[in-house]
């Protein structure tokens, strides 16, 4: 494993799971200062430079990371555990979304739907590639085809996080659909 995937693990964990690990402290909308996060981070045995961080946001091809508009704030774009309020915007979502899985979880899904686990939001996909890759990292992949804008027709709330990915809280059954190719 490189240093940047070590560096993006590490961000990974404490920027959405465990801030208190390291000591730092998450702004609304999950925000944490770049001094105070670099700071935390050589306290707690992985020093990380600025030019470092830097390189793992524009090497970080899911773009898990954003800067706020002054470039001395950053966050994770979304996959929060931790407490903290994110202040998405509602968007209106297109006709269709896609999810990725496991084939074993299709059982549980097809029954209940999908929920968001111990994370804020479902994490949905705008395009089958995507998907399957998510998908592909649980083991044989099933896709499913998410009803979106019907979904919002009946009043649930759909956000887009900065690096693309669809969240909702939850998706009933009844919007869901195993993936045919066509």
């Amino acid at each position: 494993m490189t240093d940047l995937v070590k560096t993006s693990k590490f961000l990974s964990q404490h920027l959405r799971h465990r801030p208190e690990a390291i000591g730092i402290v998450l702004e609304r909308g999950g925000w944490v200062g770049v001094e105070a996060l670099l700071t935390a981070c050589a306290r707690h045995g992985h020093p990380i430079s600025r030019e470092q961080l830097a390189q793992v946001m524009r090497q970080d091809s899911k773009r898990r990371f954003s800067y706020d508009e002054t470039g001395e704030r950053l966050r994770a774009n979304q996959g929060h555990t931790t407490a903290v309020e994110l202040e998405f915007e509602v968007v209106t979502p297109p006709a269709l979304l896609y999810h990725g899985t496991a084939t074993r979880f299709l059982p549980d899904i097809l029954a209940s739907g999908l929920s968001r686990m111990a994370r804020h939001h479902v994490h949905l996909s705008g395009d089958l590639d995507t998907a399957a890759k998510v998908g592909r990292r649980h083991g044989q992949l099933a896709l499913l085809d998410v009803q979106a804008h019907a979904m919002s027709q009946a009043g649930l709330i759909f956000y887009r996080s900065a690096n693309g990915v669809w969240l909702t809280d939850r998706v009933p059954v009844e919007f869901l659909r195993l993936h045919v190719s066509r």
